[in-house]
C-alpha cells in the first residue's frame, strides 16, 4: 500500500498556494508524468467551491495510463481533495492542505498528502517506482511554478 506524504514551507501565501494546485488545467504545463488533462465536468458545492471530474494522462517513456479522478476545491478551508474513479489504480486519495505561517506573513506550510495502489501487479512493478520518485518531484514542481507566477525569486 503506496503512500506518500510531505510538508513545506514556502515563501507564498496559503491562498496563493491553494490557487495554483487548483488550476489543474495548467498541470500538463509544468507537472513531472503529467502528459494531459482534460475536466470533464464543473460542479458547485452547496458549501462553496466546486467538484471537478478530471481526467490525466500519465506517462514515462513507453508507458502510458490515463485515469479519472474526482476532485473536490474547498476554498474556503484552503483544501483539495481528489478520489479515485476510474483507470488503472485498485484506490488512490490524494489530499493538499495550505496553512498561512503564523508570525511569518507571506509564507505557508502546504501538505501533499497520496495513498495509492495499482490495480495490475505488473503495473505495480512498472510504475511504483516511478511513482514514488514523481510524487517526491510533485512539491518541487509547484514550488518552482509558484516562483514564476507570483515573481518571488
Amino acid at each position: 500500500m503506496p503512500k506518500f506524504e510531505t510538508r513545506r514551507r514556502v515563501p507564498h501565501s496559503a491562498q496563493q498556494m491553494y490557487d495554483l494546485v487548483a488550476d489543474v488545467e495548467r498541470y500538463p504545463q509544468f507537472l513531472p508524468l503529467c502528459e494531459t488533462l482534460k475536466v470533464r465536468s464543473r460542479a458547485p458545492r452547496a458549501e462553496g467551491g466546486e467538484v471537478l471530474v478530471a481526467a490525466m494522462e500519465v506517462g514515462y517513456g513507453a508507458i502510458r495510463e490515463r485515469f479519472t479522478s474526482r476532485v473536490i476545491l474547498d476554498p474556503a478551508a484552503l483544501k483539495i481533495q481528489s478520489t479515485y474513479v476510474d483507470g488503472p489504480f485498485s484506490r488512490m486519495d490524494n489530499r493538499w492542505t495550505f496553512s498561512d505561517v503564523a508570525g511569518a506573513p507571506g509564507n505557508c506550510d502546504v501538505v501533499f498528502y497520496i495513498d495509492y495502489e495499482f490495480k495490475s501487479t505488473i503495473l505495480k512493478i512498472l510504475m511504483g517506482s516511478m511513482f514514488d520518485v514523481a510524487f517526491r518531484r510533485f512539491t518541487d514542481a509547484f514550488e518552482k511554478r509558484a516562483k514564476v507566477v507570483y515573481r518571488k525569486p
